[in-house]
């Protein structure tokens, strides 16, 4: 096992008499940095933890993005800690040891970071308490100690090729952007909270990820922001640590700096609008616990209607000028298709040239051998003149124990079930998700809930759309950090491929955000009530637009080149 950098050995002397400001920081940053590595066993543990904890400050709403600068180079000295130990030989071959103990300090920094940053998913539990509150402590617990395998994975990647200086902090980049891939696909995936997130919270630097998209912005934080103090806490005091001093400052200002002033420079101007398109957004604002109660189907169904002909005054208007009316996921938790008397409702709602879209579900007879007569979906559907169906889209990426059960049928068969109450679960829509052709609105490409978080889930079918319709329910988790977090993540899905999108919420946050990340509207979380706005046109397609995650790939082989060569000639000097 390589072992990392040594105490620098001022760290632990006062700084000498008239030195500058950079080398008494220098000073104090090797202190911090020799404490965090000579700790063990649960203080080593709870130090990691509460960095991970303190890392989601960068997220969204935060976006307290610099204490990057000081939880992941916590993280890098806490294994080099972990890594230093050196226990028998007999009772540690390989350094096995010391290789799991460094493990548990990527699991420790990940179950504070999933912790912190996923706590509103338990308030999903207490929708229905009766039924779900039981299973509380193991969703707001179980579910973060899952995730947490995987920074614990990219520490068991990176420690082979640990080497002092900033080329640990090489390794663990890579290694950390390969797991936050991982976790974005294993599984069927979920990238929530990406590190590369913390790079997009000011709308200049969000504009970075046209370029090189989420899991490269991942990559780009890991070094930009575990490089600097690093640097510092290895330079020494003296002339000789002036130049690393110099390095660490720049590293720490210059990425950053060029990254925003080419964003604020892609930001001049105002996007233009689509000729001939105004849209309705409809936020009813149904609270979750009577949203799925049969009861109160008819009530919720007509306070949409009567949201819809109304504008944002609250005037009546009858949908005037409005081309496209569009309502949240889930709008009608009924099966709108097998009833006539709602499509007459809608029907009668629209005027001549006036389509809705609108979540509901959706059930069509189950292939055979299936083991129930039909088959439901989480959908969009496409209503038109007299409420004719016009289209829809099935919800591919369904939520596990949200929306289906893993292993359905023997969980259901010992009185288990998911967050909706569906016997049998969600459906699964096709693959690849195909592009939905609405009259008077270019290729849409639609997401529900948080299909918003996938980055390959834009334009699945090959072709590019100009308008992404994301229509969630975000009623489950309350006035918390998540919805918000939900909100930032589809942003940067539009930043990503240049084209617009609607976001349609049933309790908030609703928007029309454009190509460039900004948001023309927005109704916030639980304002019930409806807004106008114009369509965006879409950009030309940005590289990650026609590139996808090659361009990740291959920035991150050119970090696994410049490692793998850092590793030889250190071999090479060490055997001359």
């Amino acid at each position: 096992m390589p072992n990392p950098d040594p105490t620098p050995s001022y760290a632990n002397e006062p700084p000498p008499v008239g030195v500058g400001i950079t080398a008494r920081l220098a000073c104090g940053v090797a202190a911090w940095a020799t404490a965090l590595r000579g700790l063990a066993g649960w203080r080593r543990w709870a130090a990691a933890g509460a960095a991970g904890a303190t890392a989601v400050l960068a997220m969204a709403p935060f976006n307290l993005w610099p204490v990057l600068f000081f939880t992941l180079p916590a993280l890098i000295w806490l294994i080099d800690g972990a890594l230093a130990a050196t226990p028998a030989p007999r009772a540690d071959r390989g350094g096995r040891r010391a290789l799991k103990s460094a493990a548990a300090v990527g699991w420790w920094f990940g179950f504070g970071y999933f912790v912190a940053g996923l706590y509103w998913i338990g308030a999903a539990f207490l929708v229905e308490p009766e039924a779900f509150a039981a299973l509380l402590p193991l969703a707001v617990t179980g579910l973060p100690a899952g995730l947490a395998l995987f920074p614990a994975a990219a520490v068991m990647l990176a420690a082979p090729f640990w080497r002092t200086g900033v080329w640990r902090v090489v390794a663990l980049a890579l290694a950390l952007s390969a797991t936050e891939y991982a976790r974005g696909h294993v599984l069927t995936g979920f990238p929530w909270n990406l590190l590369g997130y913390a790079l997009t919270a000011s709308p200049s630097l969000l504009q970075s990820a046209a370029l090189v998209g989420i899991y490269g912005l991942t990559l780009i934080a890991g070094m930009v922001f575990g490089m600097p103090l690093v640097l510092l806490a290895a330079a020494g005091p003296g002339t000789n640590g002036r130049q690393p001093r110099r390095l660490a400052f720049t590293i720490a200002v210059v990425p950053l700096l060029l990254a925003a002033v080419w964003g604020h420079v892609r930001l001049g101007g105002e996007d233009a609008l689509t000729p001939g398109v105004k849209i309705r957004i409809v936020q009813p604002s149904v609270p979750q616990q009577q949203k799925w109660r049969p009861e109160n189907q008819e009530g919720i169904f007509l306070d949409h209607l009567r949201l819809s002909a109304s504008n944002a005054a609250g005037a009546v208007d009858n949908l005037a000028g409005i081309t496209h009316v569009v309502w949240p996921e889930a709008a009608m938790p009924f099966l709108p298709l097998d009833q006539p008397a709602v499509r007459a409702a809608i029907g009668r709602l629209l005027p001549e040239g006036t389509l809705l879209l609108a979540g509901g579900l959706r059930a069509e007879t189950a292939p055979p051998g299936s083991p129930r007569p039909r088959q439901f979906f989480n959908s969009l559907l496409v209503f038109g003149p007299g409420g004719s169906a016009l289209a829809h889209y099935d919800k591919v990426h369904l939520v596990p124990f949200g929306e289906y059960l893993p292993a359905q049928a023997a969980l259901e068969a010992i009185g288990l079930e998911q967050l909706t109450r569906l016997r049998g679960g969600f459906t699964s829509g096709p693959r690849p998700a195909p592009m939905v052709r609405v009259p008077g609105l270019p290729p849409v490409a639609p997401l529900i809930c948080y299909e918003a978080i996938f980055p390959h889930a834009i334009a699945e079918a090959g072709e590019r759309p100009a308008l992404i319709v994301n229509l969630t329910n975000d009623g489950w988790f309350g006035n918390s950090t998540g919805p918000r977090q939900h909100l930032q993540q589809a942003r940067v899905r539009a930043v990503e491929e240049g084209v617009p999108l609607l976001r349609v919420a049933n309790n908030g946050i609703s928007a029309m955000i454009d190509g460039h990340g900004r948001s023309l509207i927005e109704l916030g979380l639980d304002q019930t009530g409806s807004v106008d706005t114009g369509l965006p046109a879409a950009l030309p397609p940005t590289p990650y637009a026609r590139f996808g995650d090659g361009i990740f790939a291959s920035l991150w082989l050119l970090g696994a080149a410049a490692l793998a060569v850092a590793a030889r000639q250190r071999s090479r000097l060490a055997g001359a």
